[in-house]
């Protein structure tokens, strides 16, 4: 089957599951084209390191299966947990490892909740929302405010007032 005609049958299979899926009566792989489908939709609304993606593929290469060689479903099912693990092990290896950013000294930041003394509280910080508390233990800093991040604690930044750094 050559590629173009693969792309038609696999848009007419997404576009003919809605009706089919509401009547009930449809086939499996008219089933795993609607769970690729729905599979790759999350990837594209809530980024998970293309897993969702490759869970996609995953049973889009099932939807092939179940189309040309009909199987059981818990043969259909143990052909997506392998697709979909070698798929993941194996873009997650192809993918440049990113280095661990040092942050900076004095990088601004701007609280978004309350920090109470000895507690934590969110910060946005380079476009982020990053759990942070003060650098100084028995002081508060109020929401919307302008603080300096000083340091790190595993995933918590170590922030200080605007106006304890310039006094």
């Amino acid at each position: 089957m050559p590629l173009g005609s693969l792309g038609i049958w696999l848009l007419a299979g997404v576009q003919s599951a809605l009706p089919m899926a509401l009547s009930l009566k449809f086939s499996p792989s008219v089933f795993w084209l609607v769970a690729g489908s729905l599979l790759c939709l999350v990837e594209v609304t809530v980024p998970t390191a293309f897993t969702a993606f490759m869970m996609g593929l995953s049973a889009f290469l099932v939807a092939l299966v179940a189309r040309f060689a009909p199987t059981h479903l818990a043969l259909q099912v143990a052909l997506w947990m392998g697709f979909s693990t070698a798929l993941v092990f194996l873009t997650h290896r192809l993918m440049p490892k990113r280095k661990v950013s040092a942050i900076q000294d004095a990088t601004e930041a701007q609280t978004l909740t309350d920090i109470l003394p000895g507690q934590t509280g969110r910060v946005l910080y380079e476009g982020n929302s990053w759990r942070a508390s003060c650098g100084e233990p028995t002081l508060a800093i109020a929401p919307n405010k302008k603080v300096y991040v000083v340091g790190r604690q595993g995933t918590t930044l170590i922030v200080m007032p605007e106006h304890l750094l310039h006094s």
